[in-house]
């Protein structure tokens, strides 16, 4: 079995009791395998994936990258894969990026990564040197990655903080306003695959700080499973296919949100302008000439949002 078949792209930062997240890691694997193609063929490119990884899967990936053999065998690998969740995982990468850079050209003035993982966006654009970063995780997760950061960098960044916050049993906000965050300050939060794996009561609190605790213009991006997945009635083969493999893990899908409801769902909940980035939008911007071929997961969808109202 390859190094890599082991692994799920997509999902979430979940915490097994007692030590740091896996599925943190398979996040960046992702990008790790998408980094080693051509730059003219590539989704997205994260130098500092593979630092993120545990030692072994580090020096796994250095033996990997020094055969173009097993380079090419695993790039291929990444493009035929039936359920189409490993182009989404780096297609929603590189849309994320994007909408940060929009969001840092239009003067955003904090940014908060909700389940950083092994995030790299603070380390790898520039421009948030000038602005303040939260990464909020839970607490093992978080503390692996802050070591790796400090032997990659040789210490922690100054524009990030780092806010250990459990989300099913700690308040997101009380962790935050401890730790500098401004409420009146115009803030982007990330929350890249997280939400399927909480409760609708941590999902609801969540959104519920973030439209009454951050200034005007805020945002959200985020992505989420279909309900369908997580209840088990979903027509995909292959959601099925995740979904008990997820249980297996003793990590199961808890959320999902109906797609055509999406808009409804945060307009609810104090947001507006509300973009839906479906599997199809994702392929047309990203899966083109050499990349035409890539399926895009069909249950896996992006979704962006403004707090309030703006004129």
């Amino acid at each position: 079995m390859s190094w890599l078949q082991s692994f799920q792209p997509g999902q979430a930062v979940v915490m097994i009791e007692g030590r740091a997240s896996r599925t943190a890691e398979d996040a960046a694997i992702s990008r790790v395998i998408e980094s080693l193609a051509p730059e003219d063929k590539r989704v997205c490119y994260d130098r500092f994936a593979v630092e993120f990884l545990s030692e072994r899967l580090r020096e796994t990936y250095r033996i990997v990258q020094k055969h173009r053999f097993l380079t090419k065998l695993h790039l291929w690998m990444r493009r035929v894969d039936p359920a189409g969740t490993k182009a989404e995982a780096v297609a929603r990468t590189r849309y994320i990026d994007d909408y940060l850079q929009t969001c840092i050209s239009d003067g955003v003035e904090q940014v908060v990564i909700l389940g950083a993982g092994c995030d790299s966006r603070a380390y790898r654009f520039k421009a948030l040197e000038g602005i303040t970063v939260f990464e909020v995780d839970h607490p093992a997760t978080q503390e692996m990655k802050m070591a790796n950061v400090k032997r990659v960098l040789g210490g922690l960044s100054r524009w990030v903080t780092h806010v250990p916050v459990d989300f099913e049993k700690e308040e997101l906000g009380e962790k935050l306003l401890a730790n500098g965050y401004k409420r009146d300050l115009r803030t982007l939060f990330i929350w890249e695959g997280v939400t399927m794996y909480l409760t609708a009561e941590a999902v609801d609190r969540t959104l519920s700080f973030v439209a009454g605790s951050s200034g005007t213009g805020s945002s959200i991006i985020f992505n989420y499973y279909h309900r369908a997945v997580v209840d088990g009635t979903s027509r995909w083969r292959w959601a099925k296919v995740l979904r008990r493999k997820c249980q297996k893990m003793g990590e199961p899908l808890t959320f999902g949100i109906e797609p055509n409801s999406i808009e409804e769902f945060l307009v609810m909940r104090g947001f507006s302008y509300v973009k839906r980035v479906t599997p199809s939008f994702l392929t047309s911007l990203y899966f083109r000439g050499p990349n035409a071929k890539r399926k895009v997961c069909p249950f896996l969808e992006t979704v962006h949002a403004t707090v309030g109202v703006v004129g």
